[in-house]
This record gives structure tokens, sequence and C-alpha cells, in this order.
């Protein structure tokens, strides 16, 4: 009798231990948590997030409450790229453990529309007549406030027979040609400027081809001469946050940083140019900076450098193509142009096949919904988020060496023969 009593005792107890044992129950306080990273037209980036769930888990992910893909989970936190979405909808997601009986918040994801296509456009050219003019770069600071600098030659009857110009201002109603004055740093006066940055309009950089940089704070010119003992040449571009954190690019690898008081120099690991440089904040508050590195004709390193916490790394970069811009506003994505225009989404490059294969010298954005391209032979292309399109009634026998965007204003800038050109255009 007592055995019977022990054996029923402790098939009762294994009963027990089973039952409590049960891994399709989830572990107290166990949580799936869906946070949207970023969104465009047609894309989202999910964060998944666990607690207290042992891993790896196989994980369902509802679309407006049908089966969108199932994914096994490593990971506390795994980002999710979702595309082939519509524009300017909205869609609900949801994450869910089906043996753990968990289920996620549901997500509300409302995509981004596109922008037009539809633009007016108008071309300016300047000088032609006393030499070969071109501009390097503009500067949109809103659509009554533009600086395009280079260096533009007009004929005259001074001593040289003309006046070099190095700067060309739009003020909502007409462009005039400006004369911006070093401290003759480099025993010029006024020389040609290759690149205009600005922060507001009264915190603007111009950098002189003699390698020094103007600051302009919107009544006067101020002309800083110290980081000539570095540079060799001009700086090929400029990015930062503010007058007081900015970083310079140029020939042989060069980089710089500007923290408001001194440069300093940040060794690339290079010797091939760098043609571009753009960054931006991360979610840390940390800034991520990347720079373009390529010859343009001559054999040398084809490279996309980053740099974060002053540590210099670099992007993969198995394209075979040359690398002269890049851009982006967000972690979860970069374009790049010069041999071909990619971009980098998924951790991999996607060639941009729907435009013509020139050779690209600059990529800007507003958003991803509003991104243009520019380059040789009047190569000018709009992606709006959907579709990309190539504006031809604008081919030059020339190249535009840049463009900016700002709202539904887009400038591009270059040569055309001996002329300086620049086209401006309004979203309709």
């Amino acid at each position: 009798m007592t055995s019977k009593i022990l054996n029923i005792g402790l098939v009762f107890f294994l009963l027990i231990l089973f039952i409590k044992c049960d891994t399709n129950e989830p572990p107290i306080n166990s949580t799936l948590f869906l946070t949207l990273e970023d969104v465009s037209c047609t894309e989202a980036w999910i964060t998944i997030r666990t607690t207290n769930l042992q891993l790896p888990i196989t994980i369902t992910i509802k679309q407006n409450n049908q089966t969108r893909n199932t994914i096994n989970l490593a990971k506390t936190d795994t980002l999710l790229y979702i595309d082939s979405l519509l524009p300017n909808q909205t869609y609900r997601y949801q994450a869910s453990s089906i043996p753990h009986k968990l289920t996620s918040n549901t997500l509300s994801v409302t995509t981004m529309d596109t922008t037009s296509h539809i633009f007016t456009f108008e071309t300016f050219t300047f000088g032609g007549t006393a030499g070969s003019s071109v501009l390097y770069d503009v500067a949109i600071i809103n659509e009554q406030n533009v600086w395009a600098v280079g260096e533009i030659y007009v004929a005259d009857t001074s001593q040289n027979g003309y006046t070099m110009y190095n700067a060309v201002h739009w003020d909502g109603s007409e462009w005039t040609l400006a004369m911006i004055k070093t401290n003759a740093c480099g025993g010029v006066d006024y020389p040609a400027i290759k690149t205009v940055f600005s922060f507001s309009d009264d915190d603007i950089l111009f950098a002189h081809t003699d390698g020094s940089i103007t600051k302009y704070d919107g009544e006067e010119f101020i002309n800083d001469c110290s980081l000539i003992t570095q540079l060799n040449g001009s700086a090929n571009k400029i990015w930062g946050v503010s007058k007081n954190d900015y970083y310079v690019v140029s020939d042989g690898g060069f980089i710089a940083h500007y923290n408001g008081t001194n440069w300093r120099r940040i060794e690339s690991g290079t010797t091939t140019d760098i043609n571009d440089v753009w960054g931006i904040v991360d979610e840390d508050g940390i800034e991520k900076i990347y720079c373009a590195v390529s010859f343009v004709f001559q054999i040398g390193d084809q490279k996309i450098l980053t740099i974060r916490n002053n540590k210099v790394d670099s992007l993969s970069w198995n394209t075979g193509r040359r690398v002269h811009s890049l851009w982006t506003n967000s972690n979860k994505f970069l374009y790049v142009s010069g041999g071909g225009i990619f971009e980098n989404k998924r951790g991999y490059w996607n060639e941009i096949t729907e435009v013509p294969l020139y050779y690209s010298r600059n990529v800007r954005g507003s958003d991803l919904n509003n991104l243009f391209v520019c380059g040789d032979f009047g190569f000018f292309v709009h992606f709006n988020g959907s579709v990309w399109k190539t504006f031809s009634e604008l081919y030059i026998q020339g190249i535009y060496y840049a463009v900016a965007v700002k709202n539904n204003a887009v400038i591009s800038v270059g040569f055309e023969g001996s002329k300086a050109i620049i086209v401006k255009g309004i979203r309709n």
C-alpha cells in the first residue's frame, strides 16, 4: 500500500515537473518589441528586440495581419529590412513566436510619398571671353540665397585684360559676380575657390585653391591661413555640423578636422585623392564620416573610408568602380556615385541601372525621396523615392561638377566649353 502511494506521488511530481518545463511557455517577463528605425517610399527598417527569451527562436512577422516572412532570431536586437512597399501607405506590423505564445506590440508604419519629377529649369553662363571659366561647387542657403564658386574670367580694360571672379551669388532675382579676398596666404589676393559649405545664412565656409579657408558671417569675410601649412592645394570638399566642428578632404589622401581652435590631420592610410566627404550624427550622437577615395583618370585606391570616434576604417567596396561622391542622411543606407551610381541598404552594393552610365561627379539629396546625381556630358538624374528620371534636355558638352538641393530647389554647376554654367531648377 505504501509502495503504491509512493509511486502515485512520484508520477504526480514528474507530471508537475513536466508542466513547468514545457518550452512552449515563455519565461516570466519575456517580451517581443518592434521599433521603427527608418522609412522610405518603398522600404522600412524595423528593429525586433527581445527580453528574457532563450535564443535562437523562430519569429513570424505579419504585415496588415498577413504573414510577411518568418525569420530565425539569433540576437536580442535584430534589424529587419522590408522592401516592395507602396509610397504614402500605412502598414501595421506585429511579430510573434507561436511556440512561446508570445506577441509583440503592433507597429504602425507610414511610408514617405514620392516627390515630383517636374521642374522648370533655367540655365545661366558666365565668362568665356577671356579664358576658361568654371564653377566647382554650389551651396543653397535658401531659394533667395545661393553661392556658387570657381573661377570666372571676364574681359575688361585692366592690366591683365580680364578680371577673375571666384564666386557668384543669387539673391532671389539675379546672379552677381563676386570677389572673395584672402590674406594673400599663398601670395594671391583672390585665388579661385574650389568648394563651399553652409551651416546657415551667416555661417558659410569657402575653400580657396591656395589652401586657405574663408568664413562668412553674413557681413564680412574672415580668412584663415592656418591650414596651408598642412594642405598642399585646395580642399576638395567640406562637411561638418558647425563652424567649430568640420572636416576637409583633398588630394593625396588628405583629411583634417577643425575643432573651433585647431586643425588636426587624420591619417587616411592612402595617397589617392579624396574627392568628397559627407557625414551624419548617428542615434548615439556620434559623428560618422564617409570619404570617397579614387583617382579620376589614374590607377589608385578605390575605397570608401569611414571615421567614427577618430578611428579610420573602410567599407567593403567590391564593385571595381571609381568612387567620386557619396551621400546619406541615415545610418541605414548610403548612395555612391562615380563609375556608376550605387546604393547600399542591406549590407551589399546594388547598382542603379535605370540611368545611363556616365561618370557621375556629385550626389546630394534632401531626403530619400529627393536625390540628385550630376556628372560628365551634362548627366543629371533625379530619384523621387521610387523611380529614377534622366533629364536628357540638360545634356551639355561639358561637366556638371556639383549639385545642391534645398526643398523644391536644385542647382547644378560646372562648365560648357569655355563658359561657367549654372542650371537652376524649381519643382512645379
